[in-house]
């Protein structure tokens, strides 16, 4: 069989003419025969391979860390902060009223309006755009869009003249210094807007919303993606402990005893009851080296390319804003060894950003042996009639990306949970990685329950971060 592709199916045969097998043929309308990757593709990701072992170091490295952040003496310095959220109770049930939310973090943001009644509740929400203009200019452009698309919705609503509670949800590194005060630490995820760092995000919007005179809103909390999502999932379910982000960024947040908590902030409220949602921050975790024993050159090549080199190491690993990309290093770098398309890489593959983290989950949803979605994304990269043997390559490697996402993501769960001590407790996740790839839940429960003991459920949050940021609003109002 002579084909494009034909170095690579000598490459093929040789290897299992070595072993004394017959060598495969390609798929055909007579033969149904389903190839795996080659041995020289799985030896090529192997350092993306990682091991039980590996797993428990990462684990024991982040509760060292964990610990750095709640400790007074060693938080200036500490690497994952753990901040300290204010927020001391979960939802109960008794909540009622109108509330709004304002969700941001990435290149949308959404408005949304709850209408809380026991265990009833009514949503309507709205998705605005954030121009990268907007993303990388000054924080003024930045709050006043977020104040006119605020008024645009309440207007729309006919709600002019109520004055409504908001939760902000602001996915970002936060020190709070009280529940309706936090200060930016930096951006991630893209932006990079001046003036903001360093400055009270809360007093920033509501400056905006006052330059407009025609808002009446009441910013009664501010939080970040993580507590939203855990606050969503435990108003349905009163066992969610931990909340968890995997989408374009990663992080996670937790029910922290307020004992362990040295950082709290006496001066902006009384928070003396025993827990309190701790932000871990844990997507910078690997900043000063503790994770290099495991990052590849294709880490290396992510971060020294990034906005922000030598930062969110662990995110970097595990978000969508970095999987499909790392999956384009490494099919580059095959291609270009001879190991993938005939030594043909074509130019959509060289090219930075060009292969998507949904591509990622698309290949992966194709069952055994079937390759539809796989040459539909190759045929965008430019790359067409590609054989069965590419396709389950390619597969491979998207697998083993995602899957050592999974696997970081578990770790850091187990070491949560190891941490709380506690067994029952329930995950609530969101985010578009864990979503949308077909087999994120089903990887991590089972790491998860490989790197520790207790029992534990992982829940989807359905409804996203924003109704948790209107439901701290209510138990804000309520314990007012």
């Amino acid at each position: 069989m002579k084909t494009k592709n034909g170095s690579l199916l000598s490459k093929i045969c040789t290897c299992y003419a070595k072993n004394g097998e017959a060598a495969p043929v390609q798929n055909d309308a007579n033969n149904s025969y389903s190839p795996e990757p080659i041995d020289e593709i799985r030896e090529a990701c192997k350092d993306l391979v990682l091991s039980d072992e590996q797993l428990k170091l990462v684990m024991q490295r982040l509760t060292e860390e964990i610990n750095k952040g709640l400790s007074k003496a060693t938080h200036d310095e500490a690497v994952v902060k753990c901040f300290t959220t204010y927020v001391q109770d979960l939802p109960n049930g008794t909540e009622k009223g109108k509330f709004l939310a304002l969700d941001l973090g990435g290149t949308n943001f959404r408005v949304l309006l709850i209408t809380l009644d026991g265990n009833n509740f009514d949503m309507k929400s709205k998705i605005y755009a954030i121009p990268q203009s907007l993303m990388l200019g000054t924080g003024k452009q930045l709050f006043d869009h977020i104040a006119q698309c605020l008024a645009l919705f309440i207007t729309d609503l006919g709600l002019d003249d109520v004055i409504l509670p908001l939760g902000f949800t602001f996915s970002f590194p936060l020190t709070q210094l009280g529940l309706t005060k936090g200060k930016l630490v930096r951006w991630t995820k893209g932006f990079n807007c001046s003036g903001v760092v360093g400055e009270d995000v809360v007093a920033l919007l509501e400056e905006a919303i006052a330059r407009r005179n025609d808002v009446k809103i009441d910013v009664c909390a501010i939080l970040n993606d993580t507590t939203g999502t855990l606050m969503s999932c435990a108003w349905k379910n009163r066992n969610c402990r931990i909340g968890l982000i995997v989408g374009t960024g990663s992080n996670a947040c937790y029910v922290e005893k307020t004992s362990n908590v040295q950082c709290v902030n006496h001066e902006s409220g009384n928070y003396d009851k025993p827990n309190m949602l701790i932000n871990t921050e844990w997507g910078a975790f690997g900043e000063g080296g503790v994770l290099d024993f495991i990052l590849t050159e294709y880490d290396h090549d992510i971060d020294n390319n990034s906005i922000n080199p030598r930062r969110q190491i662990f995110e970097k690993m595990i978000s969508g804003m970095y999987m499909g990309e790392l999956t384009r290093l490494v099919l580059e770098k095959l291609a270009t060894d001879g190991l993938l398309f005939g030594g043909k890489c074509p130019n959509g593959l060289r090219q930075r950003g060009k292969f998507f983290t949904k591509y990622v989950s698309e290949i992966e949803s194709d069952a055994k042996g079937k390759y539809g979605n796989c040459r539909q994304v190759l045929a965008e990269l430019g790359i067409r009639n590609a054989v069965d043997q590419d396709c389950e390559n390619v597969r491979y490697v998207c697998s083993v990306v995602s899957r050592r996402a999974a696997h970081l993501s578990s770790a850091g769960i187990a070491t949560l949970l190891n941490k709380m001590g506690e067994d029952n407790v329930t995950v609530g996740i969101d985010g578009s990685v864990y979503r949308f790839h077909p087999h994120f839940h089903d990887l991590m429960t089972e790491k998860i329950g490989h790197l520790q003991s207790h029992k534990f459920d992982l829940m989807l949050s359905e409804d996203g971060s924003g109704r948790g940021a209107a439901l701290v609003a209510a138990v804000a109002s309520r314990d007012r």
